[in-house]
């Protein structure tokens, strides 16, 4: 396939797969795999970081109005009872240290784990499991609403948020750095859900969580591309004029469709839940399984 529209391909798919439920990773790999993509080429590896930093830019831009209203009530909150560790902005921050530290730590464990189809249609499937249950026991109290009593859910918007529920989502954000295919999104959402929250709280949390955790991560691999520091160098000092409109072509399409995305899945959340994506999940990873056992024979 043309490079262009190679490009123009892997963009789509990273900007509708980055935010929602169903792991970006697992279905990049499965597109480079379909076309023969090697997971050793340095630019290649460098332009998935890339067109990921293209995702995370539409983030801070789409929730432009909501950073600005949680910054202005640093550190109180909106009622005054809260503090710089308890109000959202300082949730986020443990949230993101509590998976940053160990996933730093990790991080040859998940190099290995990063090109396994195996472990991709694994995690795709048990996740999705998992969403569909966790979700299903929050159904009733989604339709009761914040004013009934009773309730499995106790946090309605990301102010009430808890420490211990920040901990607990950021705990649980490790499982998507370790096991490609679990979904950053869906192990925060689920978490979230478990530990009492809304499907619209645990959502904004996850979306807001994902910004210094995205930034981090992608932005460290890309330092370690443009020097081919490592173990393994993933990246090149060097890229010639197609190079770089390979790569333009996939930022630029990432942000569009990732920005849409947001304002799509923020919408059918409030509405809707989780369901269809627990179910996509369970196929998708179905078939990667059945897929990676054909390569391998």
């Amino acid at each position: 396939m043309n490079d262009y529209l190679l490009s123009l391909l892997l963009g789509i798919i990273e900007g509708l797969t980055e935010f929602l439920p169903v792991s970006s990773t697992a279905h990049l790999r499965i597109v480079e795999s379909l076309f023969h993509i090697s997971l050793g080429d340095g630019y290649w590896k460098m332009y998935t970081i890339v067109i990921q930093l293209g995702a995370i830019l539409c983030l801070p831009i789409y929730f432009r109005d909501r950073l600005a209203q949680l910054l202005s009530t640093f550190p109180h909150g909106a009622q005054g009872d809260r503090t710089a560790l308890t109000h959202p902005l300082g949730l986020t921050l443990i949230a993101f240290l509590v998976t940053a530290i160990p996933a730093f730590l990790l991080t040859k464990v998940i190099g290995k784990h990063l090109e396994s189809l195996y472990i991709m249609g694994a995690s795709l499937l048990l996740g999705g499991v998992v969403m569909w249950i966790v979700d299903a026991l929050n159904s009733r109290a989604e339709r009761n609403g914040p004013n009934a009593t009773g309730g499995r859910i106790h946090t309605w918007k990301m102010e009430a948020m808890s420490l211990g529920q920040a901990l607990w989502v950021g705990a649980c954000q490790i499982l998507s750095a370790v096991f490609p295919g679990t979904s950053r999104s869906m192990s925060t959402i689920a978490a979230g859900q478990v530990a009492g929250m809304s499907r619209a709280s645990a959502l904004e949390f996850s979306f807001f969580l994902s910004i210094p955790t995205m930034v981090a991560a992608t932005g460290y691999d890309l330092l370690k591309s443009l020097r081919g520091k490592g173990a393994n160098p993933i990246g090149v000092s060097q890229i010639n004029a197609h190079g770089w409109e390979v790569l333009a072509i996939g930022f630029v399409i990432s942000f569009i469709v990732a920005y849409a995305s947001v304002a799509w899945f923020m919408a059918w959340v409030r509405k809707r839940g989780f369901t269809p994506f627990a179910v996509y999940r369970i196929v998708v990873g179905a078939l990667v399984l059945a897929f990676a056992a054909k390569l391998s024979t």
